[in-house]
């Protein structure tokens, strides 16, 4: 029988199907992994409510715990609180930002959040400009540096 960290482990390492830099637990959308009368109960949540990689990620973590074994699996999707880019773990916004996708800044303690720039995750130019709202998915928006013209994508804060 596995034991509820090898389960997590498990779980814990499934790459998100959009972003492959980061892991489910590294965007904060792995919420909690118990083992109830011998199932094992997986709780996530989506980045946002119409997330088509949900379904992709339901697979990757029950193909992931078949490995170890294990054939009692329960997915819930838990949409209460919904997740923030505050979920995306320090790890994970680097590993974001050495793919060359900017992640968000994590929120300061100041209740007037003000952003002066997006650093370009190619060179650290703070010189950026948004392209457009929506990039390859609905969770990025499309930026270019004016330094050294590269574009790149943007997690978007929520």
């Amino acid at each position: 029988m596995v034991t509820e960290a090898a389960a997590r482990a498990a779980v814990a390492a499934v790459a998100d199907p959009e972003l492959p830099v980061v892991t489910i637990e590294d965007l904060g959308i792995l919420r909690m992994v118990s083992i109830v009368d011998g199932r094992v109960r997986v709780t996530i949540t989506p980045t946002y409510s119409g997330c088509p990689a949900m379904d992709v990620i339901r697979s990757d973590i029950r193909s992931r715990l078949a490995d170890l074994g294990v054939t009692e699996v329960d997915v819930e999707t838990q949409l209460a609180p919904p997740w923030t880019t505050e979920a995306i773990s320090p790890a994970g916004r680097a590993k974001l930002d050495a793919a060359g996708i900017a992640p968000p800044g994590p929120r300061g303690e100041s209740p007037i959040a003000v952003r002066l720039s997006v650093r370009c995750p190619h060179c650290a130019s703070p010189d950026t400009e948004e392209l457009s709202r929506y990039s390859s998915t609905a969770c990025k928006a499309l930026w270019r540096c004016r330094a050294c013209g590269e574009p790149f994508d943007r997690i978007k804060e929520h």
